[in-house]
């Protein structure tokens, strides 16, 4: 067998392969045989029939047969020959193929990139003094409060913190709000439509301009919709809604008692509040190693320049641009609104994109150099978890990912992990105090 290799691009090769006639007819005697053995032809018994009546009868089945043995086979011997570490699939092309002669091929392949590692032990993070503090732990209380918040109506004036039942028209310029932003129909008409009487919710100072007000009143309230709204074609213009509030409702939190702390499945309040502790000691440490892990990631980021295969970062991008309009959805962005993004949404994507498949290309040689291995116990473990994660049986869950080689993926997302813990157990952390947070 003859190999050749051609460079066409960074990171993409052109695989030619040729397989000596003798080979080619090597194979074809053998796969005539096993067609003979199995073939059953009108007049002759399983395995009787003519070679020669086999080799024309099948002959374009056994063609095929013959380039599914010979060209996968030759392929995985001409990577390893020109050890070729190659991603993704081939795009192979059949040039030369038939009895008595050569068989030919060339594969256009695309593969991982080719760098020196750069100094990645001892790398400069810093890291946070950062502790859980009282008030900490009332602010968490306090949400938990008002996850059970009740709304109980009150025949008074609205006061601040009290929410609003209103029905609402809203135009700028005279205008129906459509006429501008078609799309913002709830922003033009609502009907028994709840609104929080303080300074930010709905619109900024929509709110505050109801307080005063009681069931039966009617007032106009206008805005200002700030630069960054959510709908941009309302960015800096002015706004006037005609409003009439149906009914007013105070905001009812639980006692803080050993009642309140039973309902979360604590004993007493005291345990609640341990628990609770914990519960956000755990989220600050989670939060401190993910920073230190970015600032490793961004530090092995600026030390090297190669470049990458595009086969790779498209389908990367393909998957970010698919997390980010997933996560717009939720949010409750409309169709309309991500469509009117989609340059902005696929350019941060694709750079997104870069970026993890260059630190995945990092972590994958640093584990190498560092004999970084993943154990099928490891792998196990997370299929375990993830399945239980996602409430799928875990049979049906490795079913899924063999479909779609996913066990590859699971593989190494847990190398990654493990390298970025050797890179964190090797980093210089310098302890620093926290940010203040800067004045608004």
């Amino acid at each position: 067998m003859n190999v050749t290799v051609e460079n066409l691009a960074p990171c993409k090769k052109l695989v030619r392969v040729e397989i000596e006639s003798k080979d080619v007819d090597a194979a074809f005697d053998s796969m005539i045989k096993n067609f003979q053995r199995e073939a059953a032809l009108p007049g002759f018994r399983p395995g009787k029939a003519p070679r020669d009546m086999i080799a024309k009868r099948y002959e374009k089945d056994i063609q095929e047969e013959v380039k599914k043995k010979l060209i996968p086979e030759a392929y995985r011997k001409a990577l390893d020959e020109q050890k070729l570490d190659v991603v993704g699939y081939p795009d192979i092309e059949e040039i030369q193929f038939g009895r008595g002669q050569a068989l030919q091929f060339a594969a256009t392949v695309e593969t991982a990139p080719e760098f020196q590692l750069p100094e990645y032990k001892g790398l400069p993070v810093k890291r946070e003094t950062t502790t859980v503090t009282d008030a900490d732990l009332e602010r968490a209380i306090t949400m938990l409060r008002e996850r059970q918040m009740e709304y109980k109506t009150v025949d008074r004036a609205a006061q601040t913190g009290d929410v609003a039942v209103v029905n609402y028209t809203g135009t700028t310029d005279g205008k129906p709000i459509t006429d501008i932003a078609p799309t913002a129909k709830g922003l033009t008409e609502q009907k028994n439509f709840w609104i929080n009487l303080d300074q930010s919710s709905f619109i900024p100072g929509f709110g505050e301009q109801l307080v005063g007000a009681k069931a039966g009143d009617k007032r106009t309230v206008n805005v200002d919709f700030p630069a960054d709204f959510v709908t941009p074609q309302l960015a800096n213009l002015k706004g006037v809604y005609e409003v009439e509030v149906v009914g007013v409702k105070e905001k009812v939190v639980p006692p803080l008692d050993d009642a309140f702390a039973i309902s979360y499945g604590a004993e007493n309040l005291e345990k609640l509040r341990e628990g609770v502790r914990k519960d956000l000691e755990n989220e600050l440490n989670y939060k401190k190693e993910r920073s230190l892990r970015n600032q490793l990631v961004q530090q092995l980021l600026g030390r090297v320049t190669f470049d990458l295969p595009e086969s790779v970062v498209s389908q990367e991008t393909r998957n970010v641009v698919y997390d980010i309009v997933n996560e717009n959805q939720k949010r409750g962005v409309s169709k309309e609104m991500i469509e009117g993004q989609k340059e902005q949404i696929y350019s941060a994507a694709a750079d997104t994109a870069k970026s993890r498949v260059k630190v995945n290309f990092l972590l994958r040689k640093i584990a190498e150099k560092e004999d970084i291995k993943v154990s099928q116990e490891e792998v196990a473990a997370r299929i375990q978890h993830l399945a239980g994660m996602y409430q799928i049986p875990p049979e049906q869950f490795v079913k899924d990912l063999q479909k779609r080689n996913g066990i590859v993926e699971i593989y190494d997302q847990v190398a990654s992990e493990k390298t970025l813990v050797f890179l964190e157990k090797n980093a210089q952390v310098e302890d620093v105090p926290a940010a203040t947070p800067a004045a608004v």
